[in-house]
């Protein structure tokens, strides 16, 4: 009975094995998404998307391994292609949802949806033009973004519109989060200010094209009338606002623009520049399905909102609002 609970079988199944009755892993055509190329045994989540098979990088923490479905056996030709050898494909059912975005706080979400509905949310990390452009593509479910239009200061909206003209999108509110400088706590270097960032011995780093933070710094740069020269790291890019946040807890920055999230994660200090909105968008016909239905239904949550404010210091007096 040991034996049987160890290799999580009955008894009668135990007895019952025969050599070679054990599933091999099988190979899998898959298209990887990853803002870099997927490189061979990277770990990786699937997931069903239509008639395509979707593969996720997952990374590991400093202690422990990530949980995945498989491994990219090969990088494919065409660039974010891949072969996978995949240890569980039947796992990607129609219980599972891809959401793409760079939200520090949607693990938060994550983990409540399952908890309550058994829908995993599998996330890919992305920039918000990243994200948008896979959910035009069709290879996520949902997608978050934070995009500022430069002309009317409308969050998301614009871009939304640009990117799919024909009006076939929902779009609903997670939270409204500040952005602002994270730094050592105590403020060893004295930062307080975007034109601190201009000073030698300030080591930045930032956010990759396309992200709404990059776009934030740019912004501010161009107001405070400096040039991206003179920002000591501003060519050093951080994939998200943890790994940018993480740069400065282990010192390899001093600063970086990120969520107050991000900071309160690694206890890092925070200087509000901005109030944002963080929304996800997703495929009108894409919002009828049970497993998204689910996922809505858990942004009504006052759970939610309680631990998106208290551990993420988020406004969710939103929350779950239907924009468009």
């Amino acid at each position: 009975m040991n034996l049987a609970r160890e290799l999580e079988v009955t008894v009668g199944e135990l007895f019952s094995l025969q050599p070679g009755s054990q599933k091999s892993p099988e190979s899998l055509a898959a298209e990887v998404l990853s803002a870099a190329a997927p490189a061979k045994g990277q770990p990786v989540r699937i997931c069903q998307i239509g008639s395509r098979w979707i593969g996720v990088p997952v990374s590991a923490s400093p202690y422990y391994m990530p949980e995945a479905d498989g491994i990219v056996k090969r990088a494919g030709q065409k660039s974010g292609r891949a072969d996978l050898v995949v240890f569980a494909k039947e796992d990607a059912s129609s219980k599972r949802l891809v959401l793409a975005g760079c939200d520090p706080a949607t693990g938060l979400l994550s983990r409540m949806v399952e908890k309550l509905s058994g829908v995993e949310i599998v996330s890919a990390a992305a920039s918000s033009k990243l994200a948008l452009a896979w959910l035009n593509e069709g290879k996520v479910h949902i997608a978050g973004s934070h995009l500022e239009d430069p002309k009317t200061g409308e969050f998301n909206l614009p871009f939304i519109r640009k990117e799919f003209p024909d009006e076939d999108f929902r779009v609903v509110t997670f939270a409204n989060w500040e952005e602002g400088l994270v730094i050592a706590p105590r403020n060893p270097k004295g930062v307080h200010k975007v034109e601190d960032l201009s000073r030698k011995n300030v080591r930045f780093v930032n956010r990759e094209p396309g992200s709404g933070s990059r776009a934030l710094l740019d912004k501010l740069l161009a107001k405070a009338g400096m040039h991206a020269r003179n920002v000591k790291g501003y060519e050093r890019v951080a994939h998200g606002h943890l790994a940018a946040a993480y740069c400065v807890l282990s010192q390899d920055a001093d600063v970086c623009l990120a969520t107050r999230s991000a900071a309160q994660t690694f206890g890092l200090d925070f200087i509000p520049l901005q109030r944002e909105r963080y929304d996800l968008v997703m495929r009108k016909r894409t919002a009828d399905l049970p497993a998204v239905k689910a996922f809505l239904d858990v942004l009504q949550r006052a759970t939610l909102r309680r631990k998106l404010e208290v551990l993420a210091g988020y406004d969710t007096s939103k929350t779950g609002a239907l924009i468009a």
